[in-house]
């Protein structure tokens, strides 16, 4: 199997080709707002940092900006600065060219003399990288250039029993067809970490993986925390799930059965093909965030109590199996598999549904929140300031 995608200098392939309005801090977003705005295949996100934080808190940031610019989706970066943010618009631009050779700019608006000069500036380099995109053509890729990531949010208890099994299944599928896959948000392994360690590759991920959460219980213990305070959330509690024992031992479903070759820190590439996890935050959005800016083209978000969330560079697939959700909030799911549920579907059929649906997504249909134009990004800071 083969998708139409657009083929990178680096050996990737992007299933889009975006021309990213990329702000240095949360002073430079609403004029990357404005620029992807006024032109056609242009996107932004919106930053809400990059300045007046601790090291490790800036060094995270700027390992996500970067990310996004080098995601396989984005054909060139715009990126806008202020000028006295911590690290300003020339040194992002340099670290993100010394990654790749895609177009990239930079605007400061403190150097251009205001936000309309650098607004001007920016939309005419943003508009010249979308005509030369435009002149870009889809080829056939092969699967091997897939990155998939799997997040899910709003659980329910169809969600365990259901939708994630069935994105298991199109996780092992696409795993052997040469594709990878990437399942996030550690927090939701602990109480089932063992079982999810027991797909290890090598005894050392499987080390990696029980270390991992014995890690995060210990780092919220010393802060006189508990990670059972928050997991599961209202939402999943009213959904019908009880403990966070419960919750992760659905969750870790939607990774498949496939060896893990790989475990990757917030927002790191892989290394390597298959089935990878990263060590990420429980928050969707966030999870979310960090496996975009670890290169995943597609995301497929599994949801019960249903979400609207959406990515601007990364298309994300909504897949609920609960029939009344889909329903409900039929503008925000894209794909039902309530079928599983009623008996009247498979696991296995489910998953070769979902299969077909993601190649028509990176083929180039939109999924519903990209038809919205939703772009949601947080980032898991190692320190806050209370």
């Amino acid at each position: 199997m083969e998708f139409w995608g657009y083929k990178r200098s680096d050996g990737r392939a992007g299933i889009r080709n975006h021309v990213l309005i990329l702000p240095t801090c949360a002073c430079g977003s609403e004029s990357a707002r404005i620029v992807a705005s006024q032109v056609r295949g242009a996107v932004n996100i919106v930053f809400n940092s990059g300045c007046s934080d601790v090291q490790a808190n800036t060094d995270m940031s700027q390992k996500i900006l970067t990310g996004f610019a080098c995601n396989p989706n984005v054909y060139g970066a715009v990126i806008i600065g202020l000028g006295c943010e911590t690290v300003p618009h020339q040194k992002l631009r340099e670290k993100i060219q010394s990654m790749t050779d895609k177009p990239i700019v930079s605007f400061g608006i403190q150097d251009e003399g205001g936000t309309l000069r650098t607004i001007e500036k920016a939309v005419r380099a943003a508009r010249d990288m979308a005509a030369a995109a435009s002149m870009q053509r889809r080829e056939r890729c092969q699967m091997s250039n897939l990155l998939m990531g799997i997040e899910c949010g709003g659980s329910d208890a169809t969600s365990g029993i259901a939708s994630n099994p069935a994105v298991g299944e199109l996780s092992d599928l696409l795993v052997y067809m040469g594709a990878s896959t990437m399942m996030s948000e550690s927090i939701e392994w602990i109480g089932a970490e063992h079982v999810l360690a027991r797909r290890a590759a090598t005894p050392e991920i499987h080390d990696q993986i029980v270390r991992i959460c014995e890690r995060y219980e210990a780092h919220l213990k010393a802060a006189g925390q508990d990670c059972r305070a928050g997991q599961p959330t209202p939402g999943n509690k009213a959904g019908g799930l009880s403990t966070i024992d419960e919750k992760s031992l659905g969750c870790i479903r939607k990774g498949g059965t496939r060896p893990i070759v790989e475990v990757l820190e917030q927002a790191e590439r892989p290394t390597k093909n298959g089935a990878i996890v990263m060590d990420t935050a429980g928050y969707d959005i966030s999870s979310v965030t960090s496996m975009v800016a670890g290169g995943c083209n597609a995301i497929v978000f599994t949801t019960g109590r249903g979400t609207p969330t959406g990515n601007a560079i990364v298309p994300v697939l909504k897949v609920t199996a609960n029939a009344q959700t889909y329903k409900w909030m039929e503008d925000n799911m894209d794909v039902d598999l309530s079928g599983i549920i009623d008996g009247k579907l498979t696991i296995n059929t489910a998953g070769r549904q979902l299969l077909d649906r993601l190649i028509e997504v990176c083929n180039g249909r939109l999924t519903k929140a990209e038809a919205y134009g939703f772009s949601d990004i947080a980032i898991d800071h190692v320190c806050r300031f209370v």
